[in-house]
């Protein structure tokens, strides 16, 4: 196939800024629909825009491709605005100018994951005419976040581990390459920089986070990230909903950080769009996938041959999804079922009618033990059986020495090759003794959790702030522990992120923590798990204890928490799961 590109193109928005632009066309005369991504990571990446559409595909599809370095980065005008709401403006113009060209049919789609995906968002919410439809993947929700509140945050704690790895690899490496191009710095900027991510491991534990040298020059926006208000980083900005009138195809993944924005963007849209045909066209396909792994196959878990973007065909489906709203075929889009999800446990796909599924029953596990919960040796059970007069569980935080981070729903890594993210092996976790394990006897027969997890305890602490956290873990037959989701809350947030409120040293206080969603079914034989604990580090950054601003607090600030964890019958601690019993 002949196709025309088209490099740089410098294309002006209203302010006069000009955008590097490439446009990818076929050849021959014609107008073609469009698809549009907007990235900050160098359009010139062919690996990268690789990760989210086949463009080559695409063109012999007989649609034509633009890629846009947005404002200040790379090739583009400008300055790279870290609150975003440029995006909202620039991608606009962009799409008007796009609509107004002789080889576009006069319709837009947009598509790219992350980033990629918010520049989808905050375009969509300016209505502009030519754009129908998005396909957004492992983006975050519509929340303040998109105005420079902060970097996301969970229960009022900030996750470093994500947080600071992108702002050394995408900002901060990004921006000393464009200065190099421009004469503003030299090789020994960018060296610096590479030798900051090759001691990555000591960069998490440097205190106080607001002091970081690496990235106070060149993203020092960065700072703002870390102080910034949970609360308004948090915020869901309902407006933008209501705003946008075009269907989206939302992708996410079950070890995705972004996965809780992926499901409200998805809920919100069909509670708020800003059109009935809005409401009623989104989708959302989830699968075993993390933010930079998208293939079913991890270290320690393979989802099976059905389980990664290919063997979906998740470029087919996306452009199966423009082919309908940018070419008005009638391929059945509007009539498929709006959620499709990646059953792990059996490693299926399913198709449902809604998200929540319809026919959810959520039910309470709760905590027992004779005060020895600590460890996975410990007497912990998880059942559903109301406690009696028990005693609690104690243990001590020290953030000196924080739970690690094994696996899960973030983006650390280990090697060039392999992150710490996904379904990680927690035995090594569960032999620390600030580590409680409630633990269901194995099972009579499979159970299925599909949906939004809540875990309640009470709780009481020695300090006036400090953090807990919960984590749901699948203990197959061969011993292996097998982490499916996980939560935090800081305890000075348990009322409003809005309003914190310390805790009185030895009262205790109910707590409820969002440990995310996921879809699993727990086989006969296996058993469900809960570990409770206050530190997982640095997928979070740690909680000092002191109550002050951690952000500021060196470690000769830090302090010792003995907290507990209550279960009897006035004071029920237990885990909420959505059971899918459908016999």
């Amino acid at each position: 196939m002949n196709i025309v590109a088209e490099k740089n193109i410098m294309l002006p928005v209203r302010d006069g800024v000009k955008l590097a632009t490439d446009v990818y066309r076929p050849a021959e005369e014609g107008q073609w629909p469009v698809l549009l991504t907007r990235l900050m990571y160098d359009k010139s990446n062919e690996w990268f825009l690789g990760l989210n559409l086949d463009i080559a595909r695409a063109l012999q599809a007989d649609y034509a491709v633009v890629v846009q370095d947005v404002r200040g980065r790379y090739a583009s005008e400008g300055e790279f605005p870290p609150t975003f709401q440029q995006e909202a403006r620039d991608g606009a113009d962009t799409i008007a100018w796009i609509a107004e060209q002789s080889w576009c049919s006069g319709k837009v789609g947009m598509f790219g994951a992350s980033h990629l995906g918010m520049t989808q968002w905050l375009a969509a919410g300016e209505r502009p005419e030519a754009l129908q439809a998005l396909a957004p993947m492992f983006t975050p929700a519509l929340s303040a976040n998109y105005l420079g509140a902060g970097f996301p945050v969970q229960g009022g704690a900030f996750l470093l581990g994500a947080s600071l790895f992108w702002a050394l690899t995408q900002a901060a490496e990004g921006e000393a390459r464009r200065r190099i191009s421009q004469g503003r710095a030299t090789q020994e900027t960018l060296d610096a920089l590479l030798e900051a991510l090759r001691n990555l491991p000591q960069l998490y534990e440097h205190v106080p986070l607001v002091d970081m040298p690496a990235l106070q020059e060149l993203v020092p926006f960065y700072v703002d990230w870390v102080s910034g208000s949970p609360a308004e980083a948090a915020r869901v900005q309902v407006e933008h909903y209501q705003r946008t009138q075009i269907p989206a195809l939302n992708i996410g993944g079950w070890y995705d950080f972004f996965l809780d924005g992926t499901l409200e963007n998805y809920q919100q849209m069909k509670r708020r769009g800003g059109s009935e045909r809005a409401r009623a066209c989104q989708r959302l396909l989830i699968g075993p996938w993390a933010h930079t792994n998208p293939s079913g196959v991890f270290a320690e878990r393979n989802y099976g041959q059905q389980a990664g973007q290919e063997a979906i065909d998740l470029n087919g489906v996306i452009l199966r999804w423009y082919d309908h709203w940018l070419k008005g075929i009638d391929n059945g889009v509007e009539q498929d079922r709006p959620v499709r999800i990646f059953v792990m446990g059996i490693d299926v796909w399913r198709e449902e009618e809604s998200w929540p599924l319809p026919d959810t029953q959520y039910r309470s596990y709760y905590l027992h033990s004779q005060g020895r919960a600590n460890t996975a040796s410990g007497d912990g059970v998880l059942s559903a059986v109301l406690p009696g007069d028990e005693p609690e569980d104690s243990y001590g935080y020290d953030p000196h020495h924080p739970v690690p981070t094994m696996g899960g729903a973030t983006l650390i890594p280990i090697s060039p090759e392999d992150f710490n993210v996904g379904p990680r092996d927690q035995r090594q976790i569960e032999q620390r003794d600030d580590v409680l394990c409630y633990t269901t006897t194995p099972l009579s027969h499979p159970i299925e959790v599909t949906g939004p997890i809540e875990l309640v305890l009470y709780i009481a602490s020695s300090t006036r702030d400090t953090d807990f956290t919960g984590k749901l873990v699948d203990v197959h037959t061969d011993g292996r522990t097998e982490i499916l989701a996980d939560g935090m809350l800081r305890a000075r947030y348990r009322e409003s992120l809005s309003a914190p409120v310390f805790m009185e040293p030895g009262q205790i206080y109910e707590l409820h923590l969002n440990l995310g969603a996921t879809s699993n079914v727990f086989k006969a034989g296996h058993r469900i798990r809960l570990e409770v604990s206050s530190s997982n580090f640095p997928s979070f950054d740690r909680n000092t204890n002191t109550g002050g601003t951690i952000a500021t607090e060196a470690e000769k600030d830090f302090v010792q928490a003995v907290n507990r964890i209550y279960h009897s019958r006035t004071r029920p601690s237990h885990l909420i799961l959505p059971n899918i019993n459908r016999g």
